[in-house]
């Protein structure tokens, strides 16, 4: 067995298990969810526009909530993820809510393999590139996906933010931003519970933004842009404070907590 296969079978148990975390948590609420709330952030919504007819794939998806959240604005939908137990109960809830989206379990890197469709929208957003070892082979696989004119769109977490060790109290920077080496963590609970008695046990990998602009433009995708922000819209690391808006930032605003690309295939 690869190395990079313990690494990905190690994570795919670990999302296994946060699945039925996540889908009993109140950052999920999925009650909620399934009465018509929206899993999307409004700025995700503006940067793409109308979706209505349009094919749209959505890479490493959870339990599919963002997926289902863009078929009800009527997206021709495709869900992929790692997680046997997220596909499952995506599969469920799309049936129950009476939705058209379809899912497929995969490693996100063979997405190529296992969908043959090509898409007008790629959407990936929050917590996905860092459980890669190399956007290489991402990038390659959006642009083989991807429509000519078509439009990839991402949210993620910054890299800065994947410095700091979270494990302690107070948040110490002890990885590199460009850091090569796989970094392990072994923790109790989850992002989405904090009390839950489940042991997380990931393998991940720090990108920094020039790695992740060069792999989707030497696949051949034009960037339209590249936003940082100060806000995140989860309270997913410690001591952050909650806005007005709703969102959330450090006291001290020092660096960014989030960015934003826009591409197309030209």
């Amino acid at each position: 067995m690869k190395k990079n296969d313990i690494y990905f079978n190690t994570n795919k148990a670990t999302w296994n298990e946060k699945v039925k975390i996540h889908s009993k948590s109140k950052m999920y609420n999925l009650e909620a969810f399934k009465k018509g709330e929206s899993s999307l952030m409004p700025y995700e919504i503006e940067a793409l526009g109308n979706v209505k007819g349009k094919s749209l794939l959505h890479l490493q998806c959870h339990f599919g909530q963002d997926t289902l959240s863009w078929s009800r604005k009527g997206a021709k939908c495709t869900g992929v993820d790692l997680s046997d137990e997220g596909i499952k109960l995506a599969k469920a809830l799309n049936e129950e809510l009476n939705l058209n989206a379809k899912f497929v379990c995969c490693n996100v890197l063979n997405t190529s393999e296992f969908v043959k469709d090509t898409f007008d929208i790629i959407f990936t957003s929050y917590g996905v590139i860092g459980w890669l070892p190399d956007l290489k082979p991402w990038g390659k696989m959006i642009a083989e996906r991807l429509n000519k004119g078509g439009t990839f769109y991402m949210a993620e977490f910054h890299p800065i933010v994947w410095m700091f060790d979270y494990l302690e109290k107070k948040p110490v920077m002890t990885y590199g931003y460009m850091q090569d080496e796989v970094i392990y963590e072994e923790y109790e609970g989850t992002y989405a519970n904090q009390e839950s008695k489940m042991i997380s046990k990931e393998y991940g990998w720090n990108h920094g933004l020039s790695e992740v602009i060069n792999a989707l433009t030497q696949a051949g995708l034009h960037i339209e842009y590249l936003n940082e922000y100060n806000e995140s819209p989860y309270n997913v690391l410690p001591n952050l404070v909650k806005t007005e808006s709703g969102m959330y930032v450090t006291k001290d605003k020092l660096y960014p907590l989030i960015f934003t690309i826009k591409a197309s295939k030209v």
